[in-house]
């Protein structure tokens, strides 16, 4: 393997990718009884590598002395082509293994778009697609992650799927696999049915759906008695003491977010009816600041980056934000690493935070008013006085930034087109804040999303707006913002609708999942690589109607496909 790969590699765009080798990578001996898992992440290397959670479970799985855990990512397309070309195998990192070679993949399902990687994944690590086809001797293939909270279009290719934190219950996994393996007479069945006994794990295959004759879910239950009826999700207690990883793996390549990422908090503070994540993510817990010094101490020691990053979904919600960022900036100052907060909330921003985190460097700021008006604003849960906003942004204009970034949502329940002029309004507002400083108007990076009506929010049983009102809406903002150091990024519409029609969807999207897989659909979550009439063709071909998920209004009465699953 080793001599041929070196010849593939020379022919792929970033061989970085998948050589390996990196710091503070493990690699265990294969022989003996261990449990092999291989945690794939079904995006780009760059993408997967900045993603904490992969990081806790290689380091929780491979502390173990019975269980050795290496990685996978999806091949960019001009790998997978030289694979197949080839007839090689998908491998992991760490020890060039096919996938089919390990016990466990485990999947992180971190968003909708990355679907047809899993397929491609699955396929070129010579594993059957669908749970139904494997036998015996196969991999046990689990996914946790975000889009797990609605696992239905996903469920005839994953094994088992895990609903919640992933820290305790992989444990609970690999204790069961190992005495499953023990067993005299070794059964996939039973070994399903014993996973399914775990709290916050699903087996898709051991639940029926009846549908009605207008396409809605008659009726959703366990096929056997002994199974439970609903899925209650995971949930740590205390982020003190759970596991965190300070020997996180140096990439040898750039990556997305190239630093240490301190998760300060789990869970949200608020309520903002749009938000899956401050749903799916609840209680509130914090980790405590001597923690938080500690855990940056001991990872910068062992990884030697020069930017500590405050990793929460409202990181100006942590209750010690002010002493964290201090104590961090009298720790790594005369080191030249810099502080940074990615998840800035308006109403709790005050105009301390951007003196205390350009100690370093200027980094990013960041805002998320997510609408323009003060009215939809309170419709979504997220009333705020605008004025902190403005305060928070001219006091780091007078601290030296030069730009800001702000998140907005167009398509909102009961939006209008005056709600959407009005973001124009405080774009152009922000910008001329640094006029009235220097003379000199700001940048300002605008991110405009459409919103998905995403499961277990308050808007779950709401339509998406369709294409063309979207389409509208943009208009109405190109034409109220003109000037050129205002830059406009609107989120793909066609790639939002594919992203409501796959988390509102039922197990029956597996099908055309299957089917846009097989007409080349790949990194959907790529703007460049998102076909959207691949799509389309399979919709169309299966006799499925895509609006039926994606802008249609939920009733009352009607059984969701992710009903089963509680959040608690």
């Amino acid at each position: 393997m080793e001599s041929k790969l070196k010849d593939l590699l020379l022919s792929v765009q970033k061989p970085g990718r998948y050589i390996g080798g990196e710091w503070n990578a493990v690699r265990k001996n294969w022989a003996g009884d261990t449990v092999k898992v291989c945690l794939a992440f079904p995006d780009v290397y760059e993408v997967g590598m900045s993603h904490l959670g992969m990081k806790i479970l290689y380091g929780i799985l491979n502390e173990r002395n019975d269980c050795l855990c290496e990685r996978v990512f999806a091949p960019w397309p001009d790998f997978e082509d030289l694979l197949r070309k080839n007839d090689s195998r998908l491998f992991s990192i760490e020890s060039r293994k096919s996938l089919r070679d390990f016990d466990i993949l485990g999947f992180s399902l971190a968003h909708e778009l990355t679907y047809t990687n899993v397929l491609t994944m699955l396929e070129l690590g010579g594993i059957p697609l669908k749970s139904k086809e494997r036998g015996e001797d196969d991999v046990l293939v689990i996914a946790g992650g975000p889009s797990c909270f609605n696992p239905e279009p996903m469920a005839e290719f994953i094994d088992a799927f895990v609903v919640g934190d992933g820290e305790e219950v992989v444990e609970e996994i690999i204790d069961l696999y190992k005495k499953s393996r023990a067993a005299a007479r070794k059964s996939r069945i039973a070994l399903l049915r014993a996973l399914a006994k775990i709290p916050g794990v699903y087996v898709p295959s051991l639940y029926s759906v009846e549908y009605n004759s207008d396409g809605t879910i008659k009726r959703f239950a366990p096929s056997e008695d002994d199974i439970p009826a609903k899925i209650s999700k995971r949930t740590l207690k205390d982020l003190d003491s759970t596991y965190y990883p300070i020997k996180q793996i140096v990439p040898n390549i750039g990556i997305i977010h190239d630093r240490i990422a301190i998760e300060v908090m789990r869970g949200c503070k608020h309520a903002c009816k749009f938000c899956q994540a401050a749903s799916i993510y609840r209680p509130c817990r914090e980790r405590s600041s001597e923690k938080v010094l500690e855990l940056a101490r001991a990872a910068y020691a062992a990884t030697g980056y020069d930017e500590v990053s405050l990793l929460s979904l409202s990181s100006v919600d942590y209750s010690a934000i002010r002493k964290v960022i201090d104590d961090l900036n009298q720790e790594f100052c005369a080191k030249a690493v810099s502080i940074s907060v990615p998840s800035l909330r308006i109403e709790q921003m005050t105009k301390d935070i951007p003196l205390l985190i350009s100690k370093v460097k200027k980094s990013g700021l960041t805002f998320a008013p997510e609408a323009g008006s003060d009215s939809l604003r309170k419709i979504l849960g997220k009333a705020v006085d605008m004025s902190r906003l403005f305060d928070a942004v001219a006091e780091s204009f007078r601290r030296g930034w030069k730009r800001v970034k702000l998140y907005f949502m167009i398509g909102l329940p009961g939006e209008t087109d005056e709600d959407v002029a009005k973001i124009a309004d405080m774009v152009n507002s922000v910008s001329d804040l640094k006029k009235g400083l220097d003379g000199r108007p700001a940048q300002v990076a605008v991110s405009v999303n459409a919103f998905v009506p995403k499961p277990h929010t308050v808007f779950q049983r709401e339509a998406m707006a369709s294409v063309k009102e979207l389409e509208h809406k943009k208009a109405i903002l190109r034409k109220r913002i003109f000037s050129r150091l205002i830059n406009l990024d609107f989120h793909d519409f066609g790639m939002s609708y594919l992203e409501a029609t796959l988390s509102r969807g039922d197990r029956r999207l597996g099908r055309v999942i299957e089917a846009a897989w097989k007409g080349g659909a790949r990194f959907d979550a790529w703007q460049e690589r998102f076909l959207p009439d691949v799509w389309a063709r399979a919709f169309q071909t299966l006799g499925m109607d895509q609006d039926f998920y994606a802008t249609r209004p939920r009733p009352k009465d009607e059984i969701l496909p992710w009903e089963f699953i509680r959040l608690g």
